[in-house]
């Protein structure tokens, strides 16, 4: 039964997008995601793709989660030029980035646009309040885009910022991508202290994101949205952004704002997500170099989990119209003629785009969260990570065997824990909690 229970809440979470949509509307989104995907297929010349392994365990076709059927693979190198040159320097490391992401731009998440339109925020309201014991100041605030390229769609960025009233001194922040669930619809695990209280007795502040406020999480939504906008309406091209990126985008004019904010310091923001927000904190760490600290949560395949492991969640899934829309249409290609093993780059080059800045890396007891996850897929693309992290003289993930539950690989600027919990970070806040402080004085 907990095993049936894991899956009810690993899939809500998957499916929150749809929670507060009528069925009327939620047949319309999956018909015009559809519709869409079937149009990138054609433009990528793609008759059909691969199907997919399940996410139940109880399916004929559930996804590998038995070590032993794990079959060999070879990563892409992360310390080789293209032309085969050895990086040896953080000079040469910095080229090679670059390298990096033009692979992921062109094959995996898309190009970001030229022509992204400015932020203006707005403070809708600032009032006083208390959470828990914790006198504070909250800030609903909307970004509103610049639409006058083109008036037809309007997007505004929804977040709030809690920050605490007992202290003069500008304050370190935690950016989450949250989540915009109706009430009781997903909550959180019960703990002795939320993570609010606990991040406050830091007198350290929050900040929710809503990512869908400013681009949808399905293919129908990709005509609206920041990336709609950008594109006037039309379909995307082929090395187009997807929500990934788009949402790590966000991100990014959130940053703008506690930068010129008079009680927020900007040199010490932190960004955290779980699940597909983990994708995008991952995404947001790799491409905004501004960030100081990245909490990714269960972020899985197209995120911290090496792709090339049969194991758990395939990229088969990740291109199924369900999923296509966080990522370039490119993308899709290599779940039909082409297979991930085509793929030049994987997780471990992703994560190690944040180095030398702290990353933890979080997961749940596989018992409780699921195989799909992949923890040990995530492990072993820190481990591989790290690499990057050593250029800088800066310690990692030295040990590469897969820790215990409960086990803290702390000891580096990568660091690794598996919680006793499921498909959230709730238990793993202290921990990074401990982790930031030193990031943070």
């Amino acid at each position: 039964m907990k095993q049936l229970f894991v899956i009810i809440v690993f899939f809500s979470c998957v499916n929150q997008s749809m929670a507060q949509f009528s069925q009327q509307e939620r047949d319309s989104i999956y018909r015009l995601s559809a519709q869409d995907h079937k149009l990138m297929l054609k433009e990528l010349g793609i008759e059909s793709l691969r199907h997919g392994p399940s996410g139940n365990p109880n399916d004929p076709n559930a996804a590998n989660s038995d070590e032993s059927k794990v079959a060999d693979y070879s990563l892409p190198e992360l310390l080789v030029f293209k032309d085969g040159s050895k990086v040896t320097s953080v000079s040469e490391w910095e080229k090679r980035r670059q390298e990096i992401k033009e692979d992921f731009n062109a094959e995996v998440y898309g190009q970001f646009p030229e022509n992204v339109p400015d932020v203006n925020w707005k403070v809708v309201s600032r009032k006083d309040s208390i959470i828990g014991e914790y006198p504070v100041q909250v800030e609903e605030l909307l970004g509103v885009v610049d639409n006058s390229a083109y008036p037809e769609i309007e997007v505004e960025i929804e977040m709030t910022l809690t920050l605490p009233k007992n202290t003069d001194k500008k304050v370190p922040v935690i950016l989450k991508f949250d989540w915009n669930f109706p009430a009781g619809f997903f909550p959180e695990p019960d703990q002795e202290k939320p993570w609010q209280e606990q991040l406050l007795a830091q007198n350290w502040g929050y900040a929710s994101l809503i990512p869908t406020s400013y681009q949808a999480d399905n293919g129908a939504g990709l005509r609206e949205g920041i990336i709609g906008l950008v594109n006037k309406g039309e379909p995307r091209k082929l090395d187009d952004w997807g929500a990934l990126r788009a949402w790590a985008w966000g991100a990014g004019r959130a940053l703008d704002y506690f930068e010129n904010h008079s009680k927020v310091d900007s040199t010490k923001v932190a960004i955290e997500g779980l699940s597909r927000y983990g994708k995008a904190a991952m995404v947001t760490m790799a491409y905004d170099d501004r960030f100081a600290v990245g909490f990714i949560g269960s972020a899985g395949a197209g995120g911290t989990k090496i792709l090339r492991r049969n194991f758990g969640e395939q990229v088969e899934n990740l291109v199924s119209t369900s999923q296509y829309h966080w990522f370039a249409p490119n993308f899709i290609k290599y779940g039909g003629p082409l297979n991930v093993n085509d793929l030049p780059v994987d997780a471990h080059h992703l994560i190690a785009l944040a180095a030398p800045r702290p990353v933890f890396i979080s997961s749940g007891d596989p018992k409780v969260e699921g195989n799909w996850i992949d923890a040990k897929g995530m492990f072993l693309a820190g481990v591989h990570a790290s690499h990057a992290y050593e250029i800088y003289d800066e310690k990692a993930l030295s040990k590469t065997e897969f820790p215990q539950v409960g086990e803290f690989l702390s000891e580096g600027k990568l660091v690794f824990r598996i919680h006793e919990g499921g498909h959230t970070v709730v238990p793993n806040w202290p921990y990074f909690i401990e982790f930031a402080k030193p990031y943070f004085k």
